[in-house]
């Protein structure tokens, strides 16, 4: 009987062992993923007019190696108001987000506009800040 009990975990240690590792399709699934590279991630307006052009774009890359998909885009604040883009970007490709600030706020402003992509970073966080001046 002891034995036979030694033989069955002799036999059962290099399955749990192996169990272990990944399998090639399971590295390569993992190892395809999209980056997401910002050119930059503060936009200053500076100091614009009253009720000037409030619109900016935050350009990025996927440096990744699979679509990126952006689900979301959040302003921190009901003035900021993003829109994202709707197709993916492949690998290689460039894509902007566009940002429009409620300029008929008078004086200084940082707000937020929070990414929610399928990259290896989530989400991301970015800025926008400024000062819109007096008539």
């Amino acid at each position: 009987m002891k034995k036979l009990l030694f033989i069955i975990c002799l036999a059962l240690v290099p399955t749990i062992t192996f169990a272990q590792y990944a399998s090639p399709e399971q590295k390569k699934s993992s190892e395809l993923k999209p980056i997401i590279t910002f050119e930059k991630e503060v936009i200053d307006y500076g100091t614009i007019k009253h009720n000037a052009d409030g619109v900016r774009f935050f350009k990025f890359t996927n440096e990744g190696s699979a679509p990126l998909v952006i689900k979301s885009v959040k302003g921190s604040c009901g003035c900021t108001v993003p829109t994202k883009p709707e197709e993916p970007i492949m690998p290689g490709q460039t894509g902007e987000i566009k940002v429009k600030y409620a300029t008929n706020r008078i004086g200084r402003f940082t707000k937020t506009v929070t990414v929610v992509s399928n990259a290896t970073e989530k989400p991301k966080v970015v800025k926008i800040k400024g000062e819109v001046l007096k008539d």
